[in-house]
Order: C-alpha cells, then sequence, then structure tokens
C-alpha cells in the first residue's frame, strides 16, 4: 500500500525522466541518439542506424507521458494516479523487456545501467497501480 503523497513523488521522477528524454530526443534527435544517456555512453547508437523520425516519435511518446503525468500530480486522484500508473506500466514493460532481450551489444557497465534504469522505471509504474494507504478494502477505484 502506498500514500497518495507517496504516489505523488512517484508520478513527479517519472515527469522529470519524461520531460528529459522528450525534450532531447523531440527536439534534438541526432544529439540524443549520439549521446544519451550521458557523455561517453551510447545506449540509442548501438542499437541501429540513425533514424531521426524514430528518435523524434519516441520524444513525442515521452511528451505526451510527461502531459498524462503532471495532470496526475497536479489532481492527484486514486483513478487519475492508476490511469497513469497503467500507461506508464504499458510503455516500460515493452520497453524493458525490449532492452533485456538485445543487451549483448553493450559494455557490463552499460548492461547494468540499462536494467537498473529501466528496471527502475517499471518498479516506479507499478507503485502507481498499488492500493493506497488508509483506503478501505472493496473501494472503488
Amino acid at each position: 500500500m502506498v500514500s497518495i503523497g507517496a504516489k505523488r513523488w512517484v508520478i513527479a521522477a517519472l515527469a522529470v525522466s519524461a520531460a528529459v528524454v522528450g525534450v532531447w530526443a523531440a527536439a534534438f534527435p541526432s544529439s540524443f541518439y549520439t549521446g544519451f544517456p550521458a557523455p561517453g555512453r551510447h545506449w540509442v547508437s548501438a542499437l541501429g542506424p540513425y533514424n531521426e523520425h524514430l528518435v523524434r516519435d519516441v520524444g513525442a511518446l515521452y511528451l505526451a507521458l510527461l502531459v498524462l503525468s503532471v495532470w496526475a500530480w497536479r489532481r492527484p486522484a486514486r483513478d487519475r494516479l492508476r490511469i497513469a500508473g497503467g500507461a506508464w506500466l504499458t510503455f516500460n514493460s515493452v520497453h524493458f523487456l525490449w532492452h533485456m532481450l538485445h543487451l549483448e551489444v553493450f559494455p557490463t557497465v552499460d548492461r547494468i545501467g540499462n536494467a537498473v534504469a529501466l528496471g527502475g522505471a517499471l518498479i516506479l509504474s507499478v507503485l502507481l497501480l498499488l492500493p493506497e494507504r488508509g483506503a478501505p478494502r472493496g473501494t472503488p477505484g
């Protein structure tokens, strides 16, 4: 069980990650492709040739999740937080699984980084779906 206040922190963390990735990928796709997640790390470019359209679409997806997350953060209610959690879980579960099945192109430190970063986002998504502390059993929503 997780309190609404704790879920606001969770959705805020997801929103920050969405803002960083979304703005970077949508506005500066070439830089995102060659420089994500940080200087010297090449998590995107290691996976295939550059495709501006695809990178900008990824940025737009993250920006859409940012809009949803900010809405849920500003008006925290059980249903809103669960809807946001469901959207994030849908995205993060597929994203996590794909990357875990394609780690062979990375050195060990980047394999660990991928698993931690993507696994952390997946866990945060699940937290938004857990029942709220203090909510009576059988309460709808």
